[in-house]
């Protein structure tokens, strides 16, 4: 079962939530229970390959150097 992140629309926090399905649309955010949650992209953990040694992802594609790595 894959976790997903979700920002919540209606009271603006992020929660990991488990979905059963990858039809997550209409789970409820955990916090106030709207159904106003849109999934965020995440990142994989990883470790061993020098990430820690890069900077911090910024959010903006190319930005920070560390898109497109192997």
């Amino acid at each position: 079962m894959p976790i997903y992140e979700f920002h919540c629309g209606s009271c603006s926090k992020d929660s990991e939530v488990l979905v059963r399905t990858t039809a997550w649309k209409g789970t409820k955010c955990p916090h106030c229970g709207s159904l106003k949650l849109e999934k965020k992209l995440s990142v994989f953990a990883s470790g061993g390959d020098g990430a820690d040694d890069l900077p911090p992802c910024s959010g903006t594609p190319s930005a920070c150097g560390r898109c497109g790595l192997n």
